[in-house]
């Protein structure tokens, strides 16, 4: 089934959302327990980190960790928003940079200025878009020393589409930093998968809401598939991706095929899905990938492909090099919990 499709529905009494490129799972969003990334508090700065610049603080959903502040002291009320998901045992990551982030624009606080994204190059299309948004702006003004981010999901939108997000964020800003409030308080809930659809998959796609969505465009098959570490790569080839305490690793095989160029052709479909892997899984932090074994003058080109489908992905991933071992070693943000334990 050729072109996109954006499903949504539930697993296991989970909000849910998939996207399906040309029968292919190639998203999924599930919802958790957890505090969501993008919520924001006010917090209650509880005890610092000597050497570490660092402050705990009180939050009405558990211990949170801000990183190098200064000036804060024990007590002091402060806003912060979720930057990712908690590895077990630890406080929440979070920022006192505020972002207030929608489909088509996004409110900076304490970075003024009113910007349009690079990745619209046409002239009349960025106009388009900034006089929508002075005219949003002259009826709900953003708050004082804050910005504006125009996505470039704005490219495609009708401007009355983007004056409505605009004004919506502004005023949502203007009354999240005028909050006065004492004690932890949760002030803005992240977004569910739903909404995070709506916001970030905003390339044109055919769109199922009804109930057994997942179900008519394969999800639920996918979703099998991703019960099991075991990876089915084409030409016979697989690999192992299973999460430990401490890294997730990746095995390459090269199965049963015995052809001298074998390593090479395996390494080449590991590194084409191995995006896709980890941001269906959702899984981050640090990753280990042991390649079949091939010549090492083939490792630039192993290299280039995965780098290439790395600079696509929404979350920050940073490859690292190669070990004496002939390792590949990531470093990638989470900013999703792994599957495995919600389905």
């Amino acid at each position: 089934m050729k072109g996109t499709t954006i499903a949504l529905d539930h697993v296991g009494g989970r909000e849910a959302a998939a996207r399906v490129i040309d029968g292919q799972l190639d998203d999924f969003l599930i919802d958790s327990d957890a505090p969501r990334p993008g919520a924001i508090y006010r917090a209650i700065a509880d005890r610092p980190v000597k050497g570490q610049g660092g402050m705990f603080l009180r939050t009405p959903d558990g211990s949170a960790f801000l990183r190098q502040v200064r000036g804060l002291k024990s007590g002091e009320s402060l806003l912060v928003q979720v930057t990712g998901y908690a590895e077990p045992g630890k406080a929440l990551p979070v920022t006192n940079r505020l972002l207030f982030k929608s489909r088509y624009a996004i409110v900076t606080p304490g970075a003024p200025g009113i910007n349009v994204s690079r990745s619209i190059r046409d002239d009349a299309l960025r106009d388009a878009a900034l006089l929508a948004a002075h005219e949003a702006l002259s009826d709900a003004p953003l708050p004082e020393g804050a910005g504006l981010i125009l996505r470039s999901s704005c490219a495609d939108a009708d401007p009355d589409d983007i004056s409505a997000d605009v004004t919506e964020m502004s005023r949502l800003a203007a009354h999240v930093l005028a909050d006065a409030g004492e004690g932890p308080e949760l002030l803005v809930e992240g977004d569910g998968p739903h909404a995070l659809a709506w916001r970030e998959w905003t390339g044109l796609a055919d769109l199922d809401t009804g109930e057994g969505s997942f179900e008519r465009h394969g999800v639920d098959e996918a979703l099998d598939e991703l019960r099991s570490a075991r990876v089915s790569l084409p030409g016979g080839f697989s690999m192992i991706v299973e999460p430990t305490s401490a890294l997730v690793a990746i095995d390459i095989n090269t199965g049963g095929v015995t052809s001298p160029a074998a390593g090479l052709k395996a390494n080449l479909a590991a590194m084409r899905d191995i995006p896709r892997q980890l941001r269906l899984r959702g899984l981050g932090g640090q990753i280990i990938i042991d390649p079949a074994p091939c010549a090492k003058k083939d490792r630039k080109q192993i290299e280039g492909l995965l780098r290439a489908g790395l600079k696509k992905e929404p979350t920050e991933t940073i490859l690292a090099g190669w070990t004496t071992l002939g390792l590949m070693e990531l470093q990638r943000k989470r900013d999703r919990l792994p599957i495995k334990g919600l389905l």
